[in-house]
């Protein structure tokens, strides 16, 4: 079993400008993020939000077996942090960069552009345990500010930090991908997000990439000079 390189017992808040425990300042980051969520939510009406819908949307049917990725993301995101958190901080600080970098963006573009989905279903067709999942879902995840999918932006981070990973088996990184893919998917399958929220994550994703892996891109740059 792998050992941590951080000791997070001696851990206290008085030593968070600690060297070993400096990357924990990046967490704020959620504060941030989850302040603004409940601002833009409570502040920013529904009638002035812009409707996001696309014609691919049509051709998708609601099928509510994709709940279960869309749920798994919420483990994925806390256990990756908490790996790299224990065993590699230089990817927990990049992962949280890039995580960061998405909510300043998603959210710039709510206040600018605030916009919704009008794709749930009136009604389930099935009553099963996982139709109800999504409807509990769906009475605490609004359907406004939609655009650019943070579910799709966060996934994509993981992959990039995954694949990077050295030490981390291939079988567990081919694992990750397809988890990122069918939760990209789930969003769109459970109607909590339209395609174009979708496509709107990848520019996103890939200003998050530059910015947070900028080093790792130089220094692989140079190295192939």
């Amino acid at each position: 079993m792998k050992k941590p390189v951080v000791d997070y017992r001696q851990f206290r808040l008085s030593k968070v400008n600690d060297p070993q425990f400096s990357h924990l300042k990046l967490l704020l980051g959620w504060v941030g993020y989850f302040l603004m969520y409940l601002l833009t939510e409570n502040l920013i009406p529904r009638e002035a939000c812009y409707p996001v819908h696309c014609a691919l949307d049509d051709l998708i049917p609601f099928c509510e077996v994709f709940v279960i990725p869309y749920v798994f993301w919420y483990f994925m995101v806390a256990g990756s942090l908490l790996y790299f958190a224990l065993y590699n901080t230089q990817s927990f600080r990049e992962l949280m960069t890039y995580i960061i970098v998405t909510q300043v963006v998603a959210m710039a573009v709510y206040i600018i552009f605030p916009n919704r989905q009008d794709l749930r279903p009136d009604e389930f067709l099935r009553d099963n345990v996982l139709t109800r999942i999504v409807g509990f879902l769906y009475s605490f995840d609004t359907s406004t500010n939609v655009c650019p999918s943070l579910h799709v932006g966060y996934s994509l981070g993981l992959a990039s930090a995954w694949l990077k990973e050295k030490g981390v088996a291939v079988g567990w990184k081919i694992f990750m991908v397809v988890a990122v893919i069918l939760v990209c998917l789930s969003v769109a399958f459970i109607k909590q997000h339209s395609m174009v929220d979708v496509f709107a994550a990848l520019p996103m994703c890939l200003l998050a990439e530059l910015i947070a892996y900028r080093k790792r891109w130089l220094r692989r740059k140079t190295a192939a000079k």
